[in-house]
């Protein structure tokens, strides 16, 4: 009979983890969502960009020398389609620019043009202040204390 009631307990506490685990993910999830939704929003009301080139944008910003498309379809995880797609809007608007591959000349890398980096600088600014707005009302701690966990649970994650 112990046995059976202590089956019965730990199939039990395994629910609720398994509730909670539905929980936190849902929560994760519910508030990405709407920071995302308002960045997209204010990135268009305010400079006429989606957030997908933006995300572009600042992989760019961060590696001077060029990303060859394939690594910002891995960096972005969006398909090759889809960047092939905005780094021509980028190109059309003279805020990026394909070069051939030093390393393998039927390969592109793009970079950010001095106009890009210009634009991309001022919606960077712009884009912290609003994360800042956002999330002003958690405390310095609790955001530190977030930050840890959600970097333990990446780790558990790989």
């Amino acid at each position: 009979m112990e046995d059976d009631e202590e089956q019965l307990d730990l199939a039990s506490r395994l629910t609720q983890d398994h509730h909670q685990s539905l929980k936190l993910w849902l929560r994760m999830l519910s508030c990405t969502v709407k920071i995302e939704n308002e960045i997209r929003s204010r990135l268009r009301a305010s400079f006429g960009i989606t957030l997908p080139r933006f995300d572009l944008m600042a992989q760019l910003e961060r590696y001077p020398q060029g990303l060859r498309m394939g690594e910002l379809s891995k960096r972005m995880m969006v398909t090759g389609g889809n960047i092939t797609g905005i780094t021509d809007q980028l190109e059309q608007e003279k805020l990026v620019v394909r070069v051939p591959d030093p390393k393998d000349g039927r390969a592109y890398s793009v970079k950010l043009t001095p106009a890009g980096r210009k634009a991309f600088a001022t919606m960077a600014a712009e884009h912290e202040s609003w994360i800042e707005e956002l999330l002003q009302d958690i405390s310095s701690a609790d955001k530190a204390k977030l930050i840890d966990m959600l970097s333990t649970m990446k780790q558990h994650l790989k």
